[in-house]
């Protein structure tokens, strides 16, 4: 599986590693990979959880820029 690099910031980094302590997680990586692929696999993304559709839009563009969605 090809993968790409995804900058977040260094705070929200180690505030997952350190949530993922003593769980089944190995990275962070993984943990946000797995959180991802639960989002777009729920398809909850939708206009419900407030966020406007222009916003939902851009969100698809970027993961299916990033090889999460085809």
């Amino acid at each position: 599986m090809d993968r790409v690099t995804i900058k977040i910031p260094k705070k929200l980094y180690e505030q997952i590693k350190e949530l993922i302590k003593d769980t089944g997680f190995s990275s962070v990586t993984d943990f946000i990979v797995y959180v991802l692929r639960d989002i777009v696999a729920s398809g909850k993304l939708r206009e419900e959880t407030g966020i406007p559709k222009e916003e939902i839009e851009a969100i698809r563009k970027r993961l299916k820029m990033l090889g999460y969605l085809d």
